[in-house]
């Protein structure tokens, strides 16, 4: 029963809820079509295998303006260049690169979106060895965002929670920047905090996880929302939207209300299942 929950928090709603998955999958979306689109031109048309220096320059130069001229997106960049220098350079290379000639530029939201999914690949684990405070701000900032988006849509909640982005999603971002940075440089200071600190947490017992159903118990859910929740079994017939949002927004506040070592267990692996997946 235990690995058979630890199998099902793998792929079901606990990780995209705890982690945000929306953000990372809106690296997918169109911003991600159009880089991928020079790959797929024309022989005919295709650039030469090594561009020349200078317009790679002018690119990146661009890529830089960009982000520069989006202050809600500054501060997430200047933290990126700061600790990770290589993995900045990878991303603004990358978005210089693959801009297909004579295409409009990749949208500044694309350019944030996309450097967490790759940060998340690459040093994801990371965070799951944060200090206690900021590891649990990462989980803070999803609460904070999923009931901005419960807000507007209820239907859009419900897909952000199972990692289903649209052009909603993307619409929301834009005019929600500012909170969107945040939740991304949260992510990126637990990241750079696990490295610093590495402190080393126990995966969670079964123990852990009773003690998370008996909180979600005591704010009225039902063994059919629970399982769906925990064991990833979905009910027939399904939840509705509202109804979906509301569930995982009483995840999140039960995760947040248990004892912190049982806490910080669940949300260590939290964040390793989403860096591996």
């Amino acid at each position: 029963m235990f690995l058979e929950r630890l199998l099902a928090l793998a792929t079901g709603a606990f990780v995209a809820i705890c982690l945000g998955f929306g953000l990372t999958m809106m690296a997918l979306g169109p911003g991600r079509r159009l880089a991928e689109a020079a790959h797929d031109a024309p022989l005919a048309e295709a650039a030469p295998a090594e561009a020349p220096v200078e317009p790679l320059l002018l690119a990146r130069d661009r890529v830089e303006r960009a982000i520069a001229a989006t202050e809600e997106y500054r501060t997430f960049f200047l933290r990126l260049h700061e600790d990770f220098p290589a993995d900045y350079a990878a991303a603004i290379d990358s978005f210089s690169q693959e801009q297909p000639a004579g295409a409009e530029a990749a949208s500044v939201d694309f350019y944030l979106a996309e450097s967490v999914r790759r940060l998340r690949q690459a040093r994801g684990v990371l965070a799951a060895r944060a200090e206690p405070s900021v590891l649990a701000r990462v989980f803070d900032l999803q609460l904070d965002v999923l009931r901005a988006i419960s807000s507007e849509n209820k239907k859009l909640c419900a897909a952000f929670l199972y990692g289903g982005v649209d052009q909603d999603f993307h619409s929301f971002a834009a005019r929600r920047r500012a909170l969107v940075a945040e939740m991304a440089l949260v992510g990126l200071e637990a990241i750079a905090s696990g490295q610093a600190k590495q402190l080393e947490r126990s995966a969670p017992s079964e123990e852990d996880f009773r003690a998370l159903e008996k909180a979600l118990a005591a704010r009225g859910l039902r063994k059919a929302e629970i399982d769906s929740l925990l064991d990833g079994k979905t009910p027939d017939p399904p939840f509705d939207d509202k109804k979906t949002c509301a569930l995982g927004q009483t995840y999140l506040e039960a995760l947040r209300a248990l004892p912190e070592p049982v806490r910080l267990r669940i949300y260590g692996l939290a964040v390793e299942l989403m860096a591996r997946s």
